[in-house]
Parts: C-alpha cells; structure tokens; sequence
C-alpha cells in the first residue's frame, strides 16, 4: 500500500508573525498544534497500513499453504481412486488372457471330441451298411438255393 511522505513541519519564513522562533512557543501556537495532530494521525495511519498488510499477507501466506494441502488432498484422494482402477484393470486383462487360454484348449477339445463323434458315425454307417449287404447276400444265396432245388427236383 502506498503511503505519500508529507513533511512533518512547514518551514517559516523569517518574519513569523506567529512566534519569537522558540521550539516551545511553537507548540503552543494552534497551527503548531494542528500539524502535530496531523502529523500523529498520518503516523498512526502508517502503522496501521503497515499492519494491515502484514495481516493480508500472512492470511496469503496461510490461504496459499491450506489451498496447497487441500489441493494434495485431493490429488491423493483421486490418485487412490486410478491406482485401484489400475489395479483391477490388470487383474481383469490376466483374467481374461486365463479365459482365452481355456476357452481355446476347450476349443480343440471340443474338435477332437467332433471329429470322434464323426468317425464313429462313420463306422456305424459301415456297419449298418455291412449288415444290410449280408442281409442281401443272405437272400440272394436263399434266392440262389431254392432255385437250385426247383432245378434239382423239376
């Protein structure tokens, strides 16, 4: 804050018409009087301003160190939040990775069990096929015999 000096008495001419030039004849004179007023009042002024900054300046002081603990409050408060967040989107990408790795081995299990089902369907289509041809050569041989016999006895 800016405080202007003003002199703290008015320099008096020689020819005072107010006093002899004695200090304590001055201070008894009303204007001597008035310019010591003035002169305390702008002293105490000063002291005041000069109070009144240091004040300011220390609740800055305080304002700036409050404003910097809550600010790192609330870095560590949001920081805890990301770390943990961190965390569980690790622990969750290893599950999944764990998933994949199962799902794929169930995968070409599943194939091979595909691939079984499939030959054995492919080796009862034979048997059944098997079977209906020895059906049919079992007839054709009765077919064959009891022509023989209507030969053999006509």
């Amino acid at each position: 804050m800016y405080s202007p000096q003003l002199p703290l008495a008015v320099a008096r001419g020689a020819s005072s018409s107010y006093s002899s030039g004695s200090p304590t004849e001055e201070m008894e004179q009303p204007g001597s009087l008035l310019e010591a007023s003035l002169v305390q009042l702008m002293h105490h002024h000063h002291r005041i301003s000069l109070h009144l900054r240091d004040r300011t300046e220390k609740a800055k002081r305080d304002a700036t160190r409050s404003a910097a603990v809550v600010s790192d409050l609330l870095v560590d408060a949001v920081n805890g939040g990301v770390q943990e967040a961190f965390v569980n989107e690790k622990r969750i990408e290893l599950e999944i990775r764990s998933l994949a790795v199962t799902v794929n081995r169930f995968m070409k299990q599943t194939d091979q069990w595909l691939a079984a089902s499939h030959a054995m369907n492919s080796a009862i289509k034979e048997i059944g096929d098997f079977e209906n041809w020895m059906k049919v050569m079992e007839y054709d041989c009765k077919s064959i015999n009891a022509a023989i016999r209507n030969i053999h006895q006509g």
